[in-house]
């Protein structure tokens, strides 16, 4: 018998993929109107099978022992047995060739979002079969058709084109036409109360699926929502030389969805907050908007039509999706350095796993599908894209493209691996690329580049800063400043030193290793670089320098090479001279996480009233709405003293009004949040005011959730975390994470210290029952207000006292503590909980 371990194994995967072909399913549900109510199903697998030794037939469902009530093959009750997750199906009915397969069943809320008055599932990567019956691994594509019987006021959308529906007023039937071949993980649908805007961008018929109840705010950005993602659909066409290939385009908008977006063919969810926008919206809000419809637009091609073989190249479908995203934005946004954006949008959160001792490489080993969630994080979606970055720079854009576009063509509607499309570019070029691919992607970290000055030369030197004597392959463009000009060189980092001979004379100000923005690494820069940047950054004319300048700066804080204190009086001094709006954006989050992260209460005390003032300026100032709003938005993050935290109140309550900026309902929360985590006396009433205040019903729903992480009472946040401990409490993950930001915010650290070891302690059970981000974002909130040494021992012991725990979720708590770490010992001189 095939493997039958808990979730999908490699062993059993190899199994039916040599075994099975030809997939569809027939996929009816009964949903109630009640939540509490179970949703029957009913589901034919039609398969042809060819497997010479005769072996059982193992399909996927959790709990089958309890929830299936009927198996029959080929017209026939069959033999069956239920073992871990599977369903274990007697052969002595199936033969060679065509079969069918029709079970009945109870199906599993555990992926189905079941919410009072509507519902999605979502699949990914692995969870198609905590739901339904399914061969869940991604290289057995399939139709499906979807049957769906809801509450006569409900609305539904799938995968493929609606076939018919009917009703009687009370309960209503919707069925869904064959979809293209797919794999499980891609199997969607979503009802309920849903507002349904029709549309047209270029020339393709849209609808969008809401729940958003202020028409103003659809109004503002339903045009754009329809613009963008028919942009982002042309483009496509017109660069992989495929035409779009599924059957329709619909859009669906959740509230607190759990992703940014879920690239199902025929409908793709995404976060409703992310696509309809304030209108406080900041630039970076804008182009976020942008980016997430390209990315998921940009996955139709990769990962949908050509999907990954196994969940260990799952990278491959995001990075595609990231890369094509920054290419196809740029046209919709002349106005924007897209250069400046790409680094800003992907080396700060690359470094930030790829710094600790937790980072991952892009490719890795996958042993079960049951861990695939763990293999999701920075180093997939913004280390990966820089990768490829650097890949179409070594073959040349326009190779690049026709490689891209055979392997569309070879593996359409079916699955491929990256070996595959490494193997379509090396037969275009001389470069070694399986080589290349090596230390760029099968290995973690990044490498470190040295620059130091020797006489009047500039010398660049690589090395692993994890002693395994690793070499990235690169281009540097070396970035260097004298005072009336700059200069850029371009040099091959292969390992040995490079020296730029006579080029760090006496005139020479500054020396980038990171000059055009795509170089990756951890950059050492030399005192004297690192002391003119930090006193002259105005003077330098191109804001891509500048803001890789910014990015190298930081970097040199966490590494304890530059006081924080420096770098802060340096961002202070830039809110006033900086002119683009991405550096501007950038600043003002180093300011956020250096005064909250990086600076003891008493410090951060002391700092706030110039802090604020020089925030403040920049909300009031002349500089365009969008900046403003990110002013404001820091302001809000910041604010400290009683007279900031007044002018918040009166933001609230109306008393004050920003100039040119209307705020809205979500606005609104997020002051009241902000004054009760500060503890102003009537925070209570205010939170009771502001829950009366909430006209949306999703907004409400959240905002009561979240409640009692906002009390004054110490015991009252911690009986709402003792309250996360059921399942049932973290099924709306932003709500959760939302909650345990509040309590582990840096003003309630101390308070919070002890929930620290319960939280990680709950980890392995979060990763079971959550979907794909939220082990990492879970251990994310927990710690990203703390920067005590006994937060950090706590890390540490929990570490000690765990050798089991799963080296993925290891890492995942590495990555996290990484900061904790640096800011317990940069702030309180913690030296690493060591001997």
């Amino acid at each position: 018998m095939p493997s039958t371990e808990q979730g999908v194994s490699l062993e059993l995967a190899a199994h039916r993929r040599a075994t099975l072909s030809d997939l569809s399913y027939d996929i009816r549900l009964v949903i109630p109107r009640e939540r509490e109510e179970p949703i029957t199903g009913f589901t034919a697998v039609t398969l042809r099978w060819d497997d010479p030794d005769g072996k059982a037939l193992v399909l996927d469902f959790v709990d089958p022992g309890n929830r299936v009530e009927s198996v029959i093959v080929n017209g026939s009750e069959a033999a069956w047995e239920p073992v871990n997750d599977h369903i274990v199906i007697d052969p002595e009915p199936l033969f060679p060739g065509v079969n069918r397969i029709e079970l009945r069943y109870r199906a599993g809320d555990e992926a189905l979002n079941r919410n009072d008055d509507f519902l999605y599932a979502l699949f990914v990567p692995d969870r198609a079969h905590f739901s339904l019956p399914v061969f869940d691994q991604p290289n057995l594509k399939a139709t499906v058709a979807w049957t769906l019987k809801i509450p006569g006021d409900w609305t539904a959308v799938g995968n493929g084109p609606v076939r018919e529906q009917f009703g009687d007023g009370s309960v209503r039937t919707i069925r869904l036409k064959d979809s293209r071949p797919i794999p499980t993980y891609l199997f969607a649908f979503a009802a309920g109360r849903f507002e349904v805007e029709t549309g047209e961008a270029d020339g393709r018929a849209m609808r969008v699926f809401h729940r958003e109840t202020d028409k103003e705010k659809v109004g503002r950005n339903l045009d754009a929502v329809f613009d963008l993602h028919g942009r982002a659909l042309s483009w496509l066409e017109e660069y992989t030389g495929i035409p779009y290939p599924f059957q329709k385009f619909d859009i669906v908008l959740i509230p607190s969805f759990q992703y940014g977006g879920m690239e199902h063919p025929g409908g793709i969810l995404y976060r409703q907050a992310g696509l309809m926008l304030d209108e406080t919206a900041t630039q970076g809000q804008i182009l976020g908007r942008a980016s997430v419809i390209a990315h998921e637009t940009a996955h139709m091609w990769f990962g949908d039509l050509v999907t990954m073989d196994w969940f260990d190249d799952v990278w491959t479908k995001e990075v595609f999706a990231n890369f094509m995203a920054a290419k196809i934005v740029h046209p919709s946004f002349p106005s924007v350095n897209h250069d400046l954006r790409f680094l800003l949008a992907h080396h700060p959160a690359a470094y930030a796993v790829d710094r600790t001792d937790g980072a991952n490489p892009i490719r890795q080993p996958l042993e079960n599908l049951r861990f695939a969630g763990t293999l999701y994080g920075a180093i997939i979606y913004q280390k990966a894209p820089i990768v490829m970055r650097h890949l179409e720079s070594r073959v040349g854009p326009e190779t690049f493209r026709e490689g891209l576009q055979e392997y569309l063509q070879t593996y359409s509607y079916g699955n491929a691996t990256w070996p595959d499309l490494i193997e379509i570019m090396d037969r275009r070029t001389p470069e070694d690329l399986t080589t290349w691919s090596r230390v760029w992607v099968e290995e973690p970290g990044r490498p470190e580049i040295t620059v130091e000055r020797d006489g009047d030369d500039v010398v660049l030197s690589q090395s692993d800063p994890r002693g395994r004597g690793l070499t990235w392959p690169q281009t540097l463009g070396v970035r260097l400043g004298y005072d009336a000009r700059d200069t850029l060189v371009v040099v091959e980092s292969r390992g040995e030193p490079v020296r730029l001979v006579g080029m760090g004379g006496a005139g020479m100000r500054f020396a980038l290793p990171n000059g055009t923005g795509v170089e990756y690494g951890g950059f050492r820069l030399d005192p004297d670089t690192r002391a003119f940047l930090v006193g002259n950054m105005a003077k330098i004319t191109d804001p891509l320098t500048r803001g890789a300048a910014w990015v190298d700066l930081w970097e040199e804080v966490l590494d304890g090479r530059l006081p924080p204190g420096t770098f802060l009086d340096a961002a202070l001094d830039a809110l006033g001279t900086e002119t683009d709006e991405l550096n501007l954006a950038r600043i003002l989050g180093y300011l956020s996480a250096g005064y909250w992260r990086l600076m003891s209460p008493e410090t951060r005390t002391s700092w706030a009233p110039r802090l604020e003032a020089a925030v403040w300026a920049g909300v009031t100032g002349p500089l365009p709405r969008t900046a403003r709003s990110s002013f404001f938005s820091t302001y809000r993050d910041v604010a400290a003293t009683d007279e900031a935290v007044d002018r918040l109140r009166r933001l609230w309550a109306g008393g004050e009004h920003l100039p040119g900026i209307t705020l809205g309902e979500s606005d609104h929360i997020a002051l009241a949040t902000a004054l009760a985590i500060r503890g102003v006396p009537d925070a209570e009433d205010i939170l009771d005011e502001q829950g009366r205040r909430i006209r949306n019903p999703d907004r409400k729903a959240r905002f009561d959730f979240v409640r009692a992480s906002l009390s004054g009472d110490p015991a009252v946040r911690e009986t709402f975390f003792e309250g996360l401990r059921d399942a049932e409490n973290r099924e709306r993950e932003p709500w959760a994470l939302e909650g345990l930001d509040n309590l582990h915010h840096p003003l309630r650290a101390r308070e919070s210290t002890s929930l620290v070891y319960p939280a990680l302690e709950m980890l392995e059970e979060v990763q079971r029952t959550g979907d794909i981000f939220f082990p990492g974002r879970w251990v994310d909130a927990v710690l990203g207000g703390h920067q005590e040494p006994e937060a950090a021992e706590i890390v540490r012991n929990f570490l000690d006292a765990h050798p089991d725990l799963s080296p993925r979720l290891r890492a995942k708590v590495l990555q996290s503590a990484d900061m904790l770490y640096r800011s317990a010992t940069i702030v309180n001189g913690w030296d690493g909980g060591r001997p």
